[in-house]
């Protein structure tokens, strides 16, 4: 799988993503522009000792995205959404792409997609969800659907 983070703003979600892709199997896309360096120290202490396994590639802006990555079968997550994040079918290499902490994904990007855009329902009347958790929600969905496709399990597990 693959999480795109557009314009990221806070480090330390960026660096618990990174632990979550690294767990995975998922690759970590980065829209420029990044609202920290990547050799913040909040990131590397969020990340752990897992930041340096993170497949992460970072993008000038997301035309440069598009152009590195054409036809990409990309998912839209935003509040904004109809339709839920476990409405759709996914497959491996899809791409959930997510939104700035503070703005979420522009809207001209929302509407030129609408027919990919997913939410993740919440109680009336909230704003959002915190963006590392978003991830891994989205993403475990996604990999279920895939029979957790590439990822261990334990043999000797409890009964």
């Amino acid at each position: 799988m693959n999480i795109v983070l557009y314009e990221p703003e806070i480090p330390a979600n960026t660096g618990n993503i990174g632990r979550t892709c690294v767990a995975t199997n998922s690759s970590l896309h980065l829209i420029e522009p990044l609202g920290f360096r990547l050799t913040d120290r909040y990131i590397k202490r969020s990340g752990m000792d897992y930041w340096d396994r993170v497949n992460v590639t970072r993008y000038l802006n997301w035309q440069d995205f598009i152009e590195k990555h054409p036809g990409a079968n990309c998912f839209f997550a935003t509040t904004k959404a109809g339709r839920k994040y476990s409405d759709v079918q996914y497959s491996m290499d899809d791409y959930l792409v997510f939104g700035p902490e503070s703005r979420g994904i522009p809207e001209v990007l929302l509407y030129s997609n609408s027919s990919r855009c997913i939410r993740i329902p919440m109680s009336d009347g909230e704003r959002s969800l915190n963006l590392s958790n978003s991830v891994a929600i989205m993403l475990y969905e996604a990999l279920r659907q895939n029979d957790f496709f590439g990822l261990d399990f334990c043999e000797d597990g409890i009964v």
